[in-house]
C-alpha cells in the first residue's frame, strides 16, 4: 500500500481532472454544451457481493466505470487496492478515453477497480474472488470483446486476467472471440510477447521522441540526448521498473533515484536497476540496498535535484504541497494523474516542463489494441511475411554479391536478411505511436499557441477526437464550417 500523503488537495481526483479537461476546451473555443457531453461519465457499476473464504463469506465492493462509449469496446485497466474509490474510478476512465483518443486506438475508456489489498490473501483466495468479480460485471453485461475489455493495472498482473479470461470462457463457451474478452494475458492464453513491458517502452519511446526535437530540450534546461541524463523514478513496478531498465541500459541515462513505499535510495553515479529490483522483492523495501544512500523520506527523493522526473506509481504524489520544491526540469508522467491539477498550475508557473499521462503512458493500451486484435483475427503478427521477408532479403544479398564480387560476411548476412518477429512488429507500431502523437501535440500547440504546454495540447486533441464522433453522430452541433 502506497503511504498515506499528509498533504490534502482541496479537490478530488476526478475534479482535478475535469479542470484540466475545462482548460483545454476554453483554449480550443470548444462548444459548452459539446464539452459536457465529452466529459460526462457514461455510467458507474458498483457491486457488492460475497465470496466464502476459508468456510466464511466475505462481502467485497468493486467498480466498473465506462467514461465514453462513442467507440466501443470501453477500454481500462483493472486494479486491486485498498484504498480506492468510485471517484478514482470514474476519474481513471476519463484518463483512459483522452489516453486512446489522442493515442488514436479505437477504444472508449472505462476502468475497474475491487477495494481489497491483494497481499491480504493467499493465491486460491484471489483466484475465487476474481472469478466471482468476472461473473458479477458479466452478469451486468459490461465485460466481453465487443462491450468492455479490462487489463491489468496496480495490484493486477497476467495471472488475473487469465482468470478472467478463462471465467468468461466458462460463461460464454459460444463465443468464438472468447480471447478478447480482456488483454494482458500470458502469452499461453492469448497474450503478445511484449505486452507486460509495454508501458514502460512507451515511456522510453516518448522520451526518445522528445530528445529528438532540439527546440524541445533547449526549452526544458536539457542537453540534447538521453545518454548521461539524470533520472528520478517514482516507483519500481511493473511500469517504473521497465522504464528505468531500458533508459539505463539502451539509452545510457543514469537512474540517480528510486523510490519506494518504504523510502528513497540515490546514488549519484547511477543504480542498478535490476540489483535494485532484486532486492526489493526479497525484502520488500529499498532500505539495505548496498549499491546507494537510502533514506525514509520518500519526498526528499521526489524534490532532489535531477534532469528528468518520472512518477510511474500511483497519482497525486506531486501536490500543492511540495510543487514549489520540485528540481526537476521534465517531469514525464508514467504513473496515471500523478501531478494534481493545483501542482500542475505551479509548475507551469515555475517553467517545468510536463509530458503528460495521457501520452506517456498509453503504451500499454497501444499494446493492449493489438493484442485484441490479434485475438479477433486468429492469427499471429507476421505469420504470413516474415519467411516472405527473409527470402526476398537473401535475394538482394546475392544479387548484391553478383554484381560487386564481394561477399557479406556472415554477421551482416544475418541482421539483413532477419524477418520481424511478433515482438519487432509490436514494438514498431508502439514506437510509431508515440512518435506520431508527440508530433501532433508539438503542432497543435504552434498551430494554437494559446494552448501553452503539452497537457493543454494533449487534451485538446483527444477532446477534438471525440467531439467529431458526437458530431458524426447527430449528438452534438459542430462549430460552423465544419
Amino acid at each position: 500500500m502506497p503511504p498515506k500523503r499528509a498533504h490534502q488537495e482541496s479537490m478530488s481526483f476526478l475534479e482535478g481532472i475535469d479542470r484540466m479537461v475545462d482548460r483545454a476546451t476554453l483554449a480550443i473555443g470548444l462548444d459548452p454544451d459539446t464539452a459536457k457531453i465529452v466529459q460526462a461519465c457514461d455510467s458507474l457499476l458498483q457491486l457488492k457481493f460475497p465470496v466464502r473464504l476459508d468456510g466464511k463469506p466475505e462481502i467485497f465492493t468493486g467498480w466498473w466505470a465506462v467514461h465514453s462509449t462513442h467507440r466501443m469496446p470501453a477500454k481500462g485497466g483493472l486494479r486491486f487496492a485498498p484504498a480506492i474509490d468510485a471517484n478514482e474510478i470514474e476519474g481513471l476512465a476519463a484518463l483512459m478515453s483522452y489516453k486512446c483518443a489522442l493515442a488514436d486506438v479505437p477504444f472508449g475508456g472505462a476502468k475497474g477497480g475491487l477495494c481489497l489489498d491483494p497481499t491480504d490473501y493467499d493465491e486460491d483466495a484471489l483466484h475465487a474472488i476474481t472469478r466471482q468479480f468476472t461473473i458479477e460485471l458479466a452478469r451486468h453485461d459490461v465485460i466481453g470483446p465487443a462491450t468492455g475489455v479490462p487489463a491489468p493495472d496496480l495490484g493486477t498482473s497476467s495471472r488475473e486476467m487469465a482468470w478472467i479470461a478463462d471465467t468468461y470462457k466458462t460463461l460464454y463457451a459460444e463465443d468464438i472471440n472468447q480471447d478478447a474478452c480482456v488483454t494482458g494475458k500470458p502469452l499461453a492464453r492469448g497474450g503478445v510477447p511484449g505486452r507486460t513491458e509495454a508501458t514502460g517502452k512507451g515511456v522510453q519511446y516518448a522520451l526518445q521522441e522528445f530528445f529528438r526535437h532540439h527546440d524541445e530540450v533547449a526549452a526544458a534546461g536539457l542537453k540534447d540526448g538521453l545518454k548521461g541524463q539524470r533520472i528520478i523514478v517514482e516507483g519500481l513496478g511493473k511500469v517504473g521498473y521497465h522504464t528505468a531498465k531500458f533508459l539505463s541500459e539502451e539509452d545510457g541515462a543514469k537512474i540517480i533515484a528510486i523510490i519506494e513505499r518504504d523510502g528513497v535510495i540515490a546514488n549519484d553515479e547511477g543504480l542498478d536497476v535490476p540489483a535494485v529490483r532484486r532486492h526489493l522483492a526479497e525484502t520488500g523495501g529499498v532500505k539495505g540496498f548496498a549499491g546507494g544512500e537510502y533514506s525514509e523520506h520518500r519526498d526528499a527523493g521526489l524534490e532532489r535535484e535531477c534532469d528528468i522526473l518520472i512518477p510511474a506509481a500511483v497519482q497525486s504524489v506531486i501536490h500543492a504541497g511540495n510543487a514549489m520544491r520540485i528540481q526537476a526540469r521534465l517531469i514525464v508522467e508514467a504513473a496515471n494523474g500523478p501531478v494534481t491539477y493545483s501542482a500542475d498550475e505551479i509548475l507551469r508557473e515555475r517553467g517545468i516542463r510536463i509530458l503528460p499521462d495521457i501520452y506517456v503512458n498509453a503504451g500499454g493500451v497501444t499494446v493492449s489494441y493489438f493484442e485484441w486484435t490479434r485475438n479477433l483475427s486468429h492469427m499471429r503478427f507476421g505469420r504470413l511475411q516474415r519467411r516472405y521477408d527473409e527470402l526476398r532479403g537473401q535475394a538482394l544479398i546475392e544479387a548484391l554479391e553478383d554484381l560487386t564480387g564481394h561477399k557479406v560476411e556472415p554477421p551482416l548476412r544475418k541482421r539483413l536478411v532477419r524477418g520481424a518477429s511478433e515482438r519487432d512488429l509490436l514494438r514498431s507500431g508502439l514506437d510509431d505511436t508515440m512518435r506520431t502523437a508527440f508530433q501532433d501535440i508539438r503542432t497543435a500547440i504552434r498551430s494554437q499557441p494559446e494552448l501553452g504546454d503539452y497537457r493543454a495540447a494533449a487534451y485538446a486533441i483527444a477532446i477534438g477526437k471525440i467531439a467529431l464522433s458526437y458530431y458524426e453522430l447527430g449528438l452534438a452541433r459542430a462549430p460552423a464550417g465544419e
